[in-house]
């Protein structure tokens, strides 16, 4: 993960673009160095969190940080994931940066977040990716979403079932109840039978001490808090810490 520092305009917002801009390419060199080589963006300091659609501000700056990655690190793979739920900015984002993938919290159905009520957004971003010819850029859609509660109680597996049939996601991704918290191994197991052919990612909470048991049920892994300094979702990657999680992964 490339946590993107609280963006100019946003409410916890303190260092100027150029500032913020070198903090993530900072992190992108620690993390290819340490032996990664996908990353994604993620506009995680800019709490609160938009429910829908962000300012085109926060676009702009977000593609700016995107193109600049992309130019320096061209052999790494980049997702976008633009919070808390707009998945047609980071579509656009991607279409115009050369990223891979995009991250959707809640691609099909609805939860109630601390932003509220989140419906999904599947109609429209299935649309605006056949209409600029993005189809090459990968959907990763999350089910039973961290940081979220269902409005009606549903079976895992029908939620997948409606996320990859009706959403069209290209992979489903499973996290723990917040950031940093670790996968129920159950619910994994439960996912990826689920899932059938479609790969089933991890979102949250693995560390050096539980990827490997981890990494041989599901098909990748998106790490952010265990590869920072001390393990502090808000500070810079480490690279030793990186350095470890791939050695103990391969």
């Amino acid at each position: 993960m490339l946590h993107v520092p609280p963006l100019p305009g946003s409410p916890q917002a303190t260092l100027p673009f150029q500032a913020i801009r070198d903090f993530v390419l900072r992190d992108a060199k620690a993390l290819i160095e340490g032996g990664i080589s996908n990353l994604m963006i993620e506009n995680f300091g800019d709490t609160p969190f938009f429910p829908g659609t962000v300012p085109a501000h926060t676009v702009a700056h977000l593609t700016a940080i995107a193109n600049e990655v992309t130019t320096r690190f061209p052999a790494a793979e980049l997702g976008i994931n633009v919070l808390r739920n707009d998945g047609c900015s980071a579509l656009a984002i991607a279409a115009a940066t050369g990223a891979s993938f995009v991250r959707v919290n809640i691609l099909s159905g609805a939860r109630l977040t601390d932003q509220g009520i989140i419906q999904g957004i599947a109609h429209n971003l299935l649309r605006l990716r056949k209409q600029l010819a993005a189809e090459d850029v990968a959907i990763l859609a999350d089910v039973d979403v961290k940081h979220s509660a269902p409005l009606a109680q549903r079976r895992l597996s029908d939620e997948i079932e409606d996320v990859i049939k009706r959403g069209h996601a290209d992979a489903i991704i499973v996290s723990g109840n917040a950031t940093g918290s670790s996968v129920d191994k159950t619910q994994l197991t439960e996912a990826v039978a689920a899932a059938g052919s479609t790969p089933v990612l991890l979102g949250s909470g693995v560390t050096a001490g539980t990827i490997a048991k981890l990494a041989g049920v599901a098909a990748g892994c998106i790490i952010g808090t265990a590869v920072k300094r001390d393990g502090n979702v808000h500070e810079p990657v480490d690279v030793q810490r990186v350095r470890e999680i791939v050695s103990v992964s391969s």
